[in-house]
């Protein structure tokens, strides 16, 4: 299991600046295959599924999972895919949080659908 599964979203202190280039390496590492940190500045990923009923199922745990986390992502519903994207709104950049509620939306998918 990803440890970073085990954690929980924090919120930025005042003053926190957003990772950036070799400070994202470790959380990096720690994603899932299809996870793509774009312009240092979110995360994204797109899910594909066999039909409308599962892409909706699976937007339906990322909800809870942010309701829970406190931590909130766009999430792009269609036919058949599932598009997360996330960063810190606060800070206007990536945090570790960002990386927390990726990892658990991997395992809330992988756990459902059995497959990474």
């Amino acid at each position: 299991m990803n440890p970073l599964v085990k954690k929980k979203c924090t919120p930025c202190a005042a003053g926190t600046l957003p990772l950036k280039a070799e400070a994202l390496q470790p959380y990096a590492q720690e994603l899932a295959q299809g996870w793509k940190i774009v312009d240092e500045h979110h995360l994204e990923k797109r899910y594909r599924f066999k039909n409308f009923k599962e892409a909706w199922d699976f937007t339906n745990d990322i909800a809870k999972i942010a309701e829970e986390e406190g931590h909130h992502p766009n999430i792009m519903l269609a036919w058949g895919e599932v598009v997360v994207t996330t960063w810190t709104h606060k800070i206007n950049g990536l945090s570790e949080s960002d990386f927390i509620l990726a990892a658990k939306c991997e395992a809330g998918y992988t756990s459902r659908f059995g497959v990474s």
